[in-house]
């Protein structure tokens, strides 16, 4: 049975094939278009440089009315990261429109890596280490994209 959400989600997985953005990547799982596993490269220039974390994306029918439940699998220190690998974007919350796509999901979380926003964290310890101790917080993100390789 085809559904808009199983529609739309056809389309941007096309769209990921036909033009990727660098940095990202995502497809479905097989058998299931609303189950994606997604992998984001860690930004040049950053303390996430070189680090491959993968994710999960889950949508459900009412894609893309309502965002999908995004959580990284790799282990993630980051002030906008909970323990259990959700994330706390107002893209994926509050801020969610129909026109993001599964790429401006990915390319958006991408970004939060070296831009986190530290008023609202999931992770208060990451979120203090980056305000008061950056160099202490840049070695953490370092182990964990070391960790992100095995």
């Amino acid at each position: 049975m085809s559904t808009t959400a199983r529609k739309r989600l056809m389309r941007d997985f096309k769209r990921i094939q036909q033009d990727p953005t660098g940095g990202v990547s995502a497809s479905p799982v097989p058998e299931d278009i609303l189950m994606w596993n997604a992998v984001i490269i860690g930004p040049d220039d950053t303390p996430f440089e070189d680090g491959t974390f993968r994710l999960i994306l889950k949508f459900d029918e009412s894609y893309p009315t309502k965002p999908p439940v995004v959580r990284f699998l790799s282990e993630m220190f980051h002030p906008n990261v909970y323990p259990s690998g959700e994330l706390c974007l107002d893209i994926l919350q509050n801020r969610w429109s129909p026109t993001f796509d599964v790429s401006a999901i990915l390319t958006s979380i991408q970004s939060l890596l070296n831009d986190p926003n530290t008023a609202s964290p999931a992770n208060v310890e990451a979120a203090n280490m980056f305000r008061d101790h950056r160099s202490q917080y840049s070695k953490r993100v370092r182990e964990t994209v070391e960790k992100s390789w095995l």
